[in-house]
């Protein structure tokens, strides 16, 4: 793995580090939810892996790439809650602190996450540029490690190993869908795929109200995330200069899903599956319930990337968001 890209090479590497320090996650089936598809679905259930999604896997390979010097005085991140509770629990494990700076509107069961797992939490305000200068305030005052929870090769090559083991357990797969926010889990799932098989399709799936990455996809170039707004609350960080170039080269498509889709969606697995997954894991499947993809006889791989909800808050508990 070098600064001009990431390759299969480092994302099996990654695996053989972190494989004892996470959990393999099951593939799931429904027959229920492939006859409504007219496909077969093969779900790769992230929501139960440690600390409930694959941040696990991206925050713990970094964790455990530093070095004793650099590890010393702790780590740090700005996060919404997953990469932050990840990024704790590797932190705990090597005995080093870790710094989360979160948005003030960060859902509750994030928050107590991180603080669970012993992160030191900093509250700012909900925009991508103060939670960028706070972690870097952090950073100047207690010299920790800065680890970007998408933009960072360490944290792509653990994200990456989700679709390795997907595709050792189901290889012959036409299409893998995989959410986008700041672009990590798709990056690493991109290379991962398309060296393990290389005739499959790879697409992106991104809320509409969060649509840097599907424009910048189009576009060939990195565009800004303007005032993003969605209920998958872990998707709403833009491409960085690191993840673009891989997701602009390597994935086939990138689509958007409507804040109704992400609900229906959402509500359909927790109904049909008996699981429960977060609006920002339901944003795949949504592309199949809203139409943005036609998956007719095919094998498509889903990656549902967590389970982390507040049971007090749910989306369908909201007439709005069943419209939008």
């Amino acid at each position: 793995m070098t600064s001009d890209g990431l390759d299969i090479e480092a994302i099996r590497s990654a695996h053989d580090l972190i494989r004892e320090r996470i959990r393999r996650t099951p593939v799931m089936t429904s027959t229920t939810l492939d006859a409504m598809a007219g496909a077969k679905l093969f779900f790769k259930c992230e929501n139960f892996q440690k600390t409930g999604a694959f941040k696990a896997r991206g925050a713990t390979h970094a964790v455990f790439r530093l070095t004793d010097a650099e590890a010393a005085r702790g780590v740090a991140t700005q996060s919404s809650g997953n990469h932050g509770a990840a990024l704790a629990r590797a932190a705990g494990m090597r005995g080093i602190p870790a710094f989360v700076v979160m948005p003030r509107s960060a859902p509750r069961a994030k928050k107590a996450s991180v603080e669970r797992f012993g992160g030191r939490i900093v509250l700012c305000e909900p925009t991508l540029e103060a939670r960028d200068a706070a972690a870097a305030r952090v950073v100047s005052e207690t010299g920790a490690a800065f680890v970007h929870p998408n933009n960072d090769l360490r944290v792509m090559a653990g994200q990456g190993t989700a679709a390795v083991e997907l595709l050792e357990d189901v290889p012959d797969l036409d299409l893998i869908l995989c959410p986008v926010g700041g672009g990590g889990l798709l990056a690493g799932t991109a290379v991962a795929a398309k060296s393990m098989r290389p005739g499959i399709r790879v697409v992106g799936v991104e809320p509409a109200g969060a649509d840097d990455a599907s424009r910048s996809f189009a576009a060939g170039r990195r565009l800004p995330s303007d005032h993003p707004k969605s209920i998958a609350d872990g998707l709403l960080a833009g491409l960085g200069d690191l993840t673009f170039p891989i997701i602009r080269d390597r994935v086939d498509d990138i689509v958007t899903v409507s804040e109704a889709a992400i609900v229906a969606a959402m509500q359909r697995i927790w109904e049909i599956m008996k699981i429960v997954v977060e609006p920002s894991a339901a944003v795949s499947y949504a592309a199949l319930v809203g139409g943005a993809i036609k998956p007719a006889g095919m094998r498509v791989g889903i990656i549902l990337t967590g389970g982390n909800v507040d049971l007090d808050s749910l989306p369908w508990m909201d007439p709005a968001a069943r419209k939008a």
